[in-house]
């Protein structure tokens, strides 16, 4: 099957799978009206769990080519598969030369990497893993002078940092975006504090002490989340 037909072939199989009531509810969940971050955006309706199966079905075929033109599909569901299809590229590859590759492809196409749910479901499989014993400042260039989604890229990745009890680039980034005046990166910022804080409360509680008084609500209300009522209520009455 050559490229084109293949990404035929997938559009079809995505469409086959489509829900028309998703397909009416996810705009406005993903905000694509005038001004909105997700504006422009188009959805067929299919859930996340279909395209995974779509992905999975055609991630050892799909070349280059065809996941370039999957990412720059004006369909939400088909960018988000091509990005299944493209962390498990990545998870499978034999060496690190051929890592590198699939994760220079990624950034290459990052223009398409264009929501939240885009962004989280790849940065920090790819990214975040290759950058972790590695240079990390283009998670510092991202941070400082990057979009809305280069930003977030930029926290997110430091999940996989998270993960392997790597914390310090975490809270370096979220001071850089700490005044950042999106919600998206208010969000992401305090789900990294709180990804820290489940794995090492006494650290997570220093950066939240320091810094509380200065944070957006939101972000406040995601990173002590999971902290004990009494504790949650002082931070957000200025109180610690």
């Amino acid at each position: 099957m050559n490229e084109n037909h293949l990404t035929e072939q997938i559009l079809l199989d995505l469409q086959a799978l489509a829900d028309p009531k998703k397909a009416e509810f996810l705009p406005k969940f993903f905000k694509v009206g005038p001004g909105q971050y997700g504006e422009g955006d188009l959805f067929m309706g299919v859930t996340v769990p279909h395209q995974r199966k779509i992905a999975t079905k055609y991630w050892k075929e799909i070349s280059k080519e065809a996941l370039s033109q999957l990412l720059h599909s004006p369909y939400h569901e088909a960018r988000l598969t091509a990005l299944f299809v493209l962390v498990k590229k990545f998870e499978k590859a034999k060496s690190d030369t051929e890592k590198q590759d699939w994760m220079e492809f990624y950034l290459k196409h990052r223009s398409g990497v264009n929501s939240w749910d885009l962004v989280d479901s790849s940065a920090p499989k790819i990214l975040g893993e290759w950058l972790f014993d590695k240079n990390r400042s283009l998670l510092f260039d991202f941070a400082t002078t990057g979009t809305l989604w280069e930003k977030r890229m930029a926290m997110i990745s430091t999940l996989y940092f998270i993960r392997k009890m790597d914390f310090e680039d975490t809270f370096k980034i979220a001071e850089i975006l700490l005044r950042d005046s999106h919600d998206l990166i208010h969000k992401v910022i305090g789900w990294m504090i709180r990804e820290v804080g489940n794995r090492d409360m006494d650290i997570a509680f220093a950066f939240l002490k320091k810094h509380y008084k200065i944070m957006p609500r939101t972000m406040l209300r995601y990173a002590i989340e999971k902290n004990d009522p009494d504790v949650r209520e002082a931070f957000l009455k200025g109180a610690i």
